[in-house]
C-alpha cells in the first residue's frame, strides 16, 4: 500500500509518497502561490502528480490524498474557514482539490494536528493511547491525540495550544490576545526575548560577537551558543526561555495528563540541554507528582516530515 501526503505551508509545499512502513519513498515540492485558494489548489495538485511521478505510481495506487493545511479546518464539510497567512475564508478546499485530482478522494486536517497525528503513527508517540506534540518555530504549535484520534473540538478549532496565555496584559500575539505562550516559548519568542537583553549587553559579549554586531542576524540558536560560550547572559535568557517553556508544558500536562508528550521544532534541536530541565520543572511542578504513571517528555522524531506522514495516514485514523 502507499499513501500520499501533502503538507501545505505559507512558503513551500511538500509532498511525500509513504509506504505501508509509514517511510517516505518519493517527494515533491513548490513554492505556494498565495495569491488565490485557486493557485494553490493548483499547486497541490501538480506537486502531488510529480510526486506520484517519481515514485512510478498515478493515483489509482493510493486510496486518498491526506493533507495538512495551516488554519481552521472543518474536516466534516472539507471547508477552511480562516488561514492566517493563505488566501482562505472558508474555502472549499478539499473539493477544489478532489476536482484537479481525478475525483480522488481528499482527507484534510490542520497542519498541526497533521504533524501530532504523524509523530503517533510512525515517531515519538508510537504506542501512546493520548498524546501531545508541541512544535517550537514561528509560533507554538499543538497537536493533541485522544484514545487514538485527532482532538479538534466541537468546531474544528481545538488544540490551538500556543494561544493559551500565560502572562497576562504580555507581549501582543498575532491572534488578538496579550501574554499567549506562544509569544514567548516560540522560536519567535526566545529571538524576541534575546534581542530584548541584547540591548543593554556589552558589544563585545559573545551575544553580540556571535551575530558579528548584527542584531538582525539573531536566531533561536543565539542564547543557546552564547550560554555554551560562558556568558551569564546567554545563560540568562536561556533559563528564561525554559522557564515560560516549561510552565506551559506542565499546564499541557495538568490538563490532558497524556501517556507522552514530545517537543519538535528548530529549538528542540538543543536535545538535553533544553529537555533536561524541562523534565525537571515538570517534575517538580505537575499536579499528578505523587501518580505513579506520569506523562514522559521526549523530543519529536520525525522533524519536517512529521506533517507530510501524518497527512499521507489521516484515512488510518481510529483503525
Amino acid at each position: 500500500m502507499y499513501y500520499l501526503g501533502i503538507d501545505l505551508g505559507g512558503t513551500n509545499i511538500a509532498v511525500g509518497i509513504v509506504d505501508e512502513n509509514h517511510q517516505i519513498i518519493a517527494r515533491a515540492s513548490a513554492k505556494t502561490q498565495v495569491d488565490t485558494a485557486e493557485q494553490v489548489a493548483d499547486a497541490m495538485a501538480e506537486t502531488a502528480r510529480a510526486a506520484l511521478q517519481s515514485a512510478g505510481l498515478t493515483l489509482d495506487d493510493v486510496p486518498w490524498i491526506g493533507v495538512g493545511s495551516p488554519g481552521t479546518v472543518n474536516r466534516a464539510t472539507g471547508i477552511i474557514e480562516f488561514a492566517n497567512n493563505l488566501p482562505f475564508r472558508n474555502t472549499p478546499m478539499v473539493q477544489m482539490l478532489s476536482d484537479r485530482l481525478s475525483g480522488k478522494k481528499v482527507i484534510m486536517e490542520n497542519d498541526a494536528n497533521a504533524a501530532a497525528f504523524g509523530e503517533y503513527m510512525a515517531g515519538a508517540l508510537k504506542g501512546a493511547n493520548d498524546a501531545i506534540a508541541i512544535t517550537l518555530g514561528t509560533g507554538v504549535g499543538g497537536g493533541v491525540i485522544i484514545d487514538g484520534k485527532i482532538y479538534s473540538g466541537s468546531n474544528f478549532a481545538g488544540a490551538e495550544l500556543g494561544h493559551t496565555v500565560i502572562v497576562v496584559n504580555g507581549r501582543p500575539c498575532t491572534c488578538g490576545r496579550h501574554g499567549c505562550w506562544e509569544t514567548y516559548a516560540s522560536a519567535t519568542g526566545l529571538i524576541k526575548t534575546t534581542k530584548e537583553y541584547m540591548a543593554d549587553a556589552p558589544k563585545d559579549s559573545p551575544l553580540w560577537t556571535l551575530v558579528e554586531g548584527d542584531i538582525d542576524r539573531v536566531n533561536g540558536r543565539t542564547a543557546f551558543d552564547a550560554m555554551r560560550k560562558g556568558d551569564p547572559i546567554g545563560q540568562k535568557i536561556v533559563d528564561e526561555y525554559i522557564l515560560y517553556l516549561s510552565e506551559g508544558i506542565v499546564d499541557m500536562i495538568n490538563i490532558f495528563q497524556p501517556d507522552i508528550l514530545c517537543i519538535g521544532g528548530g529549538i528542540s534541536n538543543e536535545r538535553e540541554t533544553l529537555l533536561a530541565p524541562v523534565r525537571a520543572f515538570v517534575e517538580k511542578q505537575q499536579y499528578a507528582m505523587n501518580s505513579a504513571k506520569k506523562t514522559v517528555v521526549c523530543r519529536a522524531e520525525l522533524g519536517n516530515d512529521a506533517g507530510i506522514i501524518g497527512a499521507a495516514l489521516l484515512g488510518m485514523m481510529g483503525e
